[in-house]
């Protein structure tokens, strides 16, 4: 599954990552890898999952894409005009 969402440290993408963060176990027993992105830049990513780690009592334990330069973005149409 690839999570998009629009920028780190958001609210709704907040508990969201920290939700599924909570439902990896049950992905990982069906064989589904957890991947999100955003055109964050990586330090940023970092001090988000440390916050959702701390605010929504969960591990998130999946990659989360830097794409500051939007080209994964772009690729798969995610920017909206």
């Amino acid at each position: 599954i690839l999570f998009s969402h629009p920028a780190d440290y958001t609210p709704v993408c907040t508990t969201e990552l920290g939700m599924a963060s909570k439902y990896k176990a049950q992905f990982d027993a069906r064989n589904v890898k957890m991947i999100a992105i955003s055109v964050d830049p990586l330090d940023s990513h970092k001090g988000w999952v440390k916050d959702i780690n701390e605010t929504q009592n969960c591990q998130v334990n999946f990659p989360i894409i830097a794409d500051p330069d939007r080209k994964i973005a772009e690729l798969y149409e995610m920017i909206h005009p």
